[in-house]
Formats: structure tokens, sequence, C-alpha cells
């Protein structure tokens, strides 16, 4: 098989599995609302950690960020080159965010991204997993911690591999795109902050 051929195969593969969308799944496997119409109606792992609780939310988590995980690490043990590396990567992240399963209507592919880099080293996800809680927890804006992360993910994978650092500059756009409506309501002053209530709420709504 061709480098072109195997890497389009590896862009249809990372598609599919970038559809499963890990958010609805889990919250129909352990009877939570649909994360679809609760919260910020984002199926992901911020919106199930509100209506569902930090174990629910952390396999969201962890699948979403397998999904990205999975096609880009067999791409380059297959030696497929980075450009190609990042355009599956790309493409899983574009399954969750367009997912064919689910109507074409996914979350913002922010964990799927930071899984397709994870691979690159262990010091980068943990870097990447930092920034993120820092940022959350000094702003608690979700949308602002996620932007800030891509937008350094380049410079982190330049000082530590920067043979990937076009893919993850690839990612990293993605990510800020998609967060182009959070910005907008940042600049403005009426982007929500990140808080627990809505899952208080919904436990008061089941207690008799």
């Amino acid at each position: 098989m061709s480098i072109v051929a195997l890497t389009l195969f590896m862009m249809v593969a990372a598609y599919l599995l970038g559809s499963i969308s890990s958010a609805i799944l889990v919250c129909r496997l352990r009877r939570l609302p649909d994360p679809r119409t609760q919260g910020s109606g984002n199926p992901g792992a911020t919106n199930v950690l509100r209506i569902g609780g930090a174990s629910s939310a952390a396999m969201v988590l962890f699948f979403d960020m397998l999904k990205g995980a999975l096609p880009t690490y067999i791409g380059y043990k297959l030696n497929i080159d980075s450009i190609s590396l990042g355009l599956i990567a790309v493409t899983a992240c574009i399954g969750h965010i367009f997912p064919v399963f689910f109507d074409f209507k996914g979350g913002k592919g922010v964990a799927t991204a930071f899984g397709a880099m994870a691979p690159i080293g262990e010091g980068l996800a943990l870097y990447l997993m930092a920034t993120w809680v820092i940022v959350v927890l000094l702003t608690r804006y979700s949308s602002l911690s996620s932007i800030a992360t891509a937008l350094l993910a380049p410079l982190l994978t330049w000082y530590l591999d920067e043979r990937f650092t076009i893919p993850v500059a690839m990612l990293s756009m993605l990510i800020v795109i998609r967060h182009k409506d959070n910005i907008i309501r940042l600049i403005n002053g009426d982007e929500p902050r990140f808080t627990l209530k809505n899952r208080s709420k919904n436990k008061q709504k089941k207690s008799p």
C-alpha cells in the first residue's frame, strides 16, 4: 500500500473513531441527562463533570483522548510522515466535532486534540494538562484554559521534539477556531465561568 493510500485509510478510520461520542455514551450508560441538552450543551468532559461528577467526566476524558492518541500513534508506528500524522489527528478531531453517528453534532475536540498530541511524549502531555488545570483554577474559564493550552502546545512541541511542531500547530489552530464564539464572549465579558452548580441542581431534583 502506498503512503498516500495508507494515509487516506488512516484518515477515514480516525474520523469514524472520532465520531464515537464518549460523552453521550457514558451519560447513557450512567443514566445521566443527554449532555447536548444540559449545562453548556457541549458533549465533552467538562460538561459531563457539571452534570455527572468527576468519575463520569474522567471516563469521557480518557476515551476522548484515546480517540486522538490511537490513530496518530498507529500512524507513527507505520512511519507516516509528520504532516500526514497531523492530517490524521485533525480528521479524528473533525469526527469528534461532526460525528457521523450522532447527527454531526459533537463537541469542541479539545480532549481529542490533546490526546493526539500526547504520543509525542509524556512530558508534553503533562505540560498540557498542567497548563489547562492552572488556567482554569486561576480564571474559572474552561474555554480560556483550552485556548491558552492550545496556543502553548506548538511552543512546547518545538522545544521537546521539533519534528511534530507543524501537526501540533494544525491541531491548535483547529481548537482556537472551534472556540471563536467563546473568544467573542470572553472579550465582551459574557463567557460563563466554570461551575458545578448544575449537578447540584440535578441532585436536588432527584431528591424526594
